[in-house]
């Protein structure tokens, strides 16, 4: 018999339409009726009146509304795709509504402070892994939702939005999420893979932000497809060391959502965090960068709290903690490259 509660009989929900949730929407409506949460009333006449997002077309299957309750009641499994930055905010204005039956995948490439109350990062200076929260962990935290998981991988907006060949991972403790993300979003041109370490798969989606920005920067500085070699390459290093001391695992690191998106995000115009290290290169001042963008570079978040990670842990992560310079200390970009062409590297790769 089938439960009355079986995601086959209803709509599954998109919180969150910018240009990934778009993407991701689509692709669900090639299978599924799709109920997208979004916060702008606008937003939702265009999209239930014309069938597009600031102007660009999609599936008639998607339908828009600004009610958390609404759409918690009208489907049981549920994407999250907003900025980090609004993420917990988001969660706890559908907690009310969110039960144990429930089933989300957020595809969030951020991470969240979890700070003693009334603190600021400022205040602390450093921090432990247990003042950083990944997305799912948030989850974990606002709700009584049990069976999460995470979407990431070398999944550029726009290319989505195209109908472009392309892959992601499903990751997750429990194989029912994996399946279930496989059945709804697997089509003709979109792979998903399952992977059971979802705080690594969530960790490779963070931290490669970082390392697209130093890739931004240095196509905008002229330098070629050696440097660049040389970039990902210790970019990938450091990416592991910071991804197994928060607690993620090797295989997730090499992967899919690991090296794929790395090699992705390092080498697209399409990636908004190597366009904010491409324009840092160019000249312009990081406050005025972010001002122009559309929508969020996670990248420089990361660095921050990142960066106050190592602090307080001790280790070393030199890209990390030179791009932080540049960021918010005016390190001239030249000068941070020339740090890190000096650095004291002696062993290519030590932690296979």
């Amino acid at each position: 018999m089938t439960s009355k509660n079986s995601s086959k009989e209803k709509s599954v929900g998109v919180v969150g339409m910018g240009s990934f949730g778009t993407a991701i929407a689509n692709i669900l409506a090639e299978k599924s009726k799709v109920i997208a949460y979004v916060r702008r009333s606008e937003v939702v006449d265009e999209i239930n009146q014309k069938h597009t997002v600031d102007g660009a077309e999609i599936n008639s299957e998607i339908f828009a509304t600004q009610d958390p309750e609404y759409l918690c009641k009208a489907c049981n499994t549920i994407f999250f795709m907003v900025p980090s930055s609004a993420f917990q905010e988001v969660i706890r204005s559908f907690s009310p509504f969110l039960y144990p039956y429930h089933l989300i995948i957020h595809g969030t490439k951020g991470l969240c402070l979890n700070l003693p109350k009334g603190k600021t990062l400022e205040e602390m200076g450093k921090i432990s892994r247990e003042n950083i929260l990944t997305m799912s962990e948030v989850i974990m935290k606002e709700t009584v939702v049990v069976r999460v998981g995470c979407l990431a991988g070398p999944n550029l907006a726009r290319e989505l939005y195209l109908g472009q060949p392309g892959a992601t991972v499903v990751a997750s403790k429990y194989n029912e999420v994996i399946l279930e993300g496989q059945r709804l979003l697997r089509t003709d041109k979109f792979q998903v893979y399952g992977n059971s370490d979802i705080v690594g798969v969530e960790l490779s989606g963070v931290l490669k932000n970082i390392i697209a920005i130093a890739a931004g920067a240095l196509a905008g500085m002229g330098l070629g497809e050696n440097a660049k070699g040389l970039l990902i390459s210790r970019g990938m290093v450091e990416l592991v060391y910071l991804g197994n001391a928060l607690g993620g695992s090797l295989k997730s690191f090499i992967g899919l959502a690991g090296i794929g998106d790395l090699v992705t995000t390092c080498n697209s115009t399409l990636s908004r965090n190597y366009t904010v290290g491409f324009r840092l290169a160019k000249g312009e001042k990081l406050d005025d960068i972010l001002n122009t963008m559309e929508e969020v570079a996670e990248g420089v978040n990361t660095i921050k709290l990142i960066k106050a990670f190592v602090e307080g842990t001790g280790m070393r992560a030199p890209i990390t903690e030179n791009l932080y310079k540049v960021l918010f200390e005016d390190l001239k970009i030249e000068d941070a490259l020339q740090y890190l062409m000096k650095y004291p590297f002696s062993v290519d790769v030590d932690f296979l």
